[in-house]
C-alpha cells in the first residue's frame, strides 16, 4: 500500500495542519505497517502553477508528469490544507491543477464528465483561523467545498477531513479545536479497521 503525504502550509513549526497531517500519517502506518509513504512539501518545494507545454522534456511537463504518477501511485492520500483567505493555499491548486489531468484523471463521456482516481482515500488536515462549518461565516468556505468538489470530479468519494477550526479565536478555542481533531484522528482509524 503506497501513502502520498501532502503539506501546503507556509507556517512551518507553527503549522496546525501539518502537526494534524504528521498524527495521521503516524496513525495510520501504526494501524497499517505496510504503508510505503511519499512525503511532498509544496511550501519547501514549491511546483509551479500549471501551463501547457510544447515540450514534453520540459522541466515543467516532467514535473507534472512525476505529480501525476505519485498521485495516482497512492492508495491513500493525506493532504494539510490550511484555509487563507476562505480558500486554500495557492502551492496547493498549483498541486491540484497538476493532478486534474484530462484522460488521466477523468474524461469527458457522452453522459458528461467521469472521474478516473477511483478507489482512492483521501484524509484533509483542514485548519481555519474562525469557524466556517456552521454559522454565518459558513458561506464563505471555498477551502472544504472546492476540495470535496474537485476531488469529487476525478472520482474519488472516499474524502475525510479532519478539521481544527478557530484555531486563532484565543487559547482556550485553539486547545478544544486541536483536541477535538486529534480524537477524530482516533476514530477515523476505528473506522478503517
Amino acid at each position: 500500500m503506497k501513502l502520498l503525504h501532502i503539506d501546503a502550509s507556509a507556517m512551518g513549526n507553527h503549522s496546525v495542519s501539518r502537526s494534524l497531517t504528521q498524527a495521521i500519517v503516524a496513525e495510520l502506518t501504526r494501524t497499517e505497517p505496510g504503508y510505503a509513504v511519499n512525503y511532498r512539501d509544496l511550501a519547501v518545494e514549491p511546483v509551479g502553477h500549471w501551463s501547457p507545454v510544447a515540450d514534453a522534456s520540459s522541466p515543467s511537463a516532467i514535473l507534472g508528469q512525476a505529480l501525476l504518477e505519485e498521485f495516482l501511485a497512492a492508495d491513500t492520500v493525506v493532504i494539510g490544507a490550511p484555509m487563507y483567505n476562505f480558500g486554500i493555499p495557492s502551492q496547493l491548486k498549483a498541486w491540484i491543477d497538476h493532478i486534474v489531468v484530462a484522460g488521466k484523471t477523468f474524461r469527458y463521456t457522452a453522459e458528461g464528465p467521469e472521474g478516473l482516481a477511483k478507489g482512492k482515500r483521501v484524509i484533509i488536515a483542514s485548519s481555519r483561523g474562525g469557524v466556517y462549518s456552521s454559522g454565518p461565516a459558513a458561506v464563505m468556505d471555498f477551502q472544504e467545498n472546492y476540495l470535496r468538489a474537485v476531488l469529487g470530479f476525478i472520482g474519488i468519494a472516499d474524502v475525510e477531513f479532519v478539521r481544527a477550526e478557530g484555531i486563532a479565536m484565543g487559547d482556550e478555542h485553539k486547545a478544544k479545536a486541536l483536541e477535538s481533531a486529534h480524537a477524530s484522528i482516533g476514530s477515523m482509524s476505528r473506522k478503517a479497521a
